[in-house]
């Protein structure tokens, strides 16, 4: 079985404040298949989170075709202890702006037969988040590789 790592970072510059999303697509020898950027509007630091996560499922989607995603195992890993304990299932979703992008999220994962959420130190998302940061300079477009 083909495994993915997919890390992805959210942020907001202002927390409500502009916001952007990055994802880095790897395989498991961890080798970068493909990387994005991409601001998102206005929104809180969870929002981009969530956007984060959702913008990557629907590309691996994109990418791999439904068949294939199904026989995927993918690693979702997020330094957002929040989203990932939210998206396992370990903690309710109690702010109302989360409710419909976690159903959104809810409602593609059913493409994925195994597919986990995980949190990891920042220190381990350094790419995603400097990818972000970068969309939010202005610096990087939509697909990098």
């Amino acid at each position: 079985m083909e495994k993915l790592i997919v890390y992805t970072d959210g942020g907001a510059r202002g927390n409500p404040g502009p916001s952007a999303i990055g994802v880095v697509i790897q395989n498991e020898k961890g080798e970068t298949l493909k990387k994005y950027a991409e601001v998102i509007g206005e929104g809180t630091n969870n929002e981009a989170e969530y956007a984060a996560v959702l913008f990557a499922l629907k590309k691996l989607k994109h990418l791999f075709g439904k068949t294939k995603t199904r026989q995927m195992s993918v690693e979702m890993r997020m330094d957002s202890e929040l989203v990932a304990s939210q998206l396992s299932g370990k903690y309710k979703v109690e702010n109302k702006n989360l409710h419909e992008p976690f159903i959104k999220i809810w409602n593609v994962r059913m493409d994925f037969e195994n597919l986990v959420f995980m949190h990891v130190p920042r220190s381990e998302n350094k790419e995603a988040d400097r990818l972000l940061n970068e969309a939010l300079d202005g610096k990087k477009q939509r697909s990098l590789l």
